[in-house]
């Protein structure tokens, strides 16, 4: 008989304290999450927990403004990647049924240990590509490779012309050509010597394929 009057005292005191839980009043919570570091910098898209429930969840905007209902005497958890967790308590006896907080997020900074990634999987490994790797040249190697005769002659072959050399080669044709403008230029068709010394390289360019042969 004593045990089932425990066990009604019991369940009247669940009952009690679940009405007493429902019959909280309810209040309208806003507020903005900023960084504790500066307010003006607000904290955008942060988790808002209510600890009553465990359920109700809700998430501040990209311009960390928040409103939604809770109970008086609910505890809101507020959580965000980089910060450290903050918790408000929703006090009692709230005039006008309208709570407002600036909740303030301190920056949380987590320094991991270093970790270092080798990519030998034994040291003998290791010592066979460091004997045979080739060492990159140095600025002062690179410049004398640029600098070199063949270097600057396979550039000047294969690279067109700039505006500084256009510009001096039509400067030379004008100067040649107001130089010339007022003498007559020697035609080599008409120069005996020009014939002579064509007919002599002919002459000895038949002497030399003959002798080839």
């Amino acid at each position: 008989m004593k045990r089932f009057i425990v066990i009604v005292i019991s369940l009247f005191a669940v009952s009690a304290a679940f009405a007493q839980k429902q019959e909280r009043p309810l209040v309208q919570f806003t507020g903005i999450t900023s960084n504790a570091d500066s307010i003006k910098a607000v904290v955008p898209y942060v988790s808002i927990t209510d600890m009553a429930t465990h359920k109700a969840v809700n998430i501040s905007n990209y311009k960390g403004y928040f409103s939604f209902v809770v109970h008086e005497q609910d505890t809101l958890s507020f959580t965000a990647v980089g910060f450290a967790p903050q918790e408000i308590v929703i006090p009692t006896g709230v005039s006008s049924k309208s709570y407002i907080a600036q909740v303030k997020m301190k920056p949380q900074v987590i320094n991991l240990p270093a970790f270092r990634v080798f990519p030998w999987a034994t040291t003998d490994e290791f010592r066979k590509d460091f004997l045979t790797m080739k060492i990159a040249d140095d600025d002062l190697e690179n410049a004398r490779k640029n600098l070199n005769r063949s270097s600057l002659a396979a550039a000047n072959s294969s690279l067109p012309r700039d505006a500084n050399e256009i510009q001096s080669s039509l400067a030379r044709d004008m100067h040649t050509n107001i130089l010339n403008s007022h003498s007559l230029i020697p035609n080599p068709l008409l120069n005996p010597i020009a014939w002579g010394s064509l007919i002599k390289q002919i002459a000895d360019g038949d002497k030399s394929r003959t002798g080839s042969n």
